[in-house]
């Protein structure tokens, strides 16, 4: 949510900075990721592998990610969490998004549970992944704390990235579930350059106070790029002996 986003009146796909014929199928995270080494973040004493989601307000676009991200990935164990750069403190989620919430088959009660609260710098800092919807997110949170840089991506540039190809070595099993993930964050990292956007692509529409088929057009540019997000933590948290790919 987020007044101040307007709606591109233009959609285009992400482009390729040089094109490359895309390959059959999407390419196999299950030996990506172990191997780029990355430190992880935070409380250290903290074993719990750790996603922040943000938007402006905190009751559109950040809680439904929110809400889809912990249902997918509850079984690895994963925290998830949102918030606003500008939320509406104590608000609950808007009627809209909490019906496109439930048409993706989330429990209505933990919908209607959500309540707005404001980004912190300690919530970027403790976070192994922070993804926002729109650049201007992106670019408020770099600035709390820069030296997440390399963690903190647009939903929808993560979810370019991660769809790249890309030639990184095997998860390695004998690291701990958050230096797993860091690594495979990383490596997402490392194929910034390879993909370039016009402005707008990649930000998730705002849908606040609009229409309910605005509700689900901004669902249909947010929902497809967690899918890639889910793609890669499976990759880099399931089973010692690989990952879903």
């Amino acid at each position: 949510m987020g007044t101040g986003d307007q709606k591109p009146t233009l959609r285009r796909e992400l482009r390729r900075r040089t094109p490359v014929t895309p390959p059959a199928s999407a390419p196999s995270l299950a030996s990506l990721f172990a191997g780029t080494s990355a430190a992880t973040v935070g409380d250290e004493a903290d074993p719990t592998p750790t996603i922040l989601v943000v938007c402006t307000g905190n009751i559109c676009r950040s809680p439904l990610a929110e809400l889809l991200l912990r249902e997918r990935l509850a079984p690895l164990g994963v925290r998830v969490h949102s918030a606003g750069t500008g939320a509406l403190v104590g608000r609950g989620m808007a009627r809209e998004s909490q019906r496109v919430a439930r048409e993706h088959g989330i429990d209505p009660a933990h919908a209607a549970a959500h309540r707005a609260r404001a980004l912190t710098d300690d919530m970027v800092t403790r976070a192994d992944l922070t993804l926002t919807m729109t650049t201007d997110h992106r670019t408020d949170v770099i600035g709390r704390a820069p030296s997440a840089l390399r963690r903190v991506f647009t939903v929808r540039e993560f979810a370019a990235l991660a769809a790249a190809p890309a030639d990184l070595p095997p998860v390695d099993a004998t690291q701990s579930a958050r230096a797993r993930l860091a690594a495979a964050v990383a490596g997402i990292a490392a194929q910034r350059g390879s993909v370039v956007a016009a402005p707008g692509d990649e930000d998730v529409f705002d849908p606040y106070g609009r229409s309910p088929a605005e509700y689900d057009e901004s669902a249909r540019e947010l929902v497809p790029a967690l899918d890639e997000v889910v793609r890669v933590v499976r990759a880099a948290l399931e089973s010692p002996a690989g990952a879903a790919g």
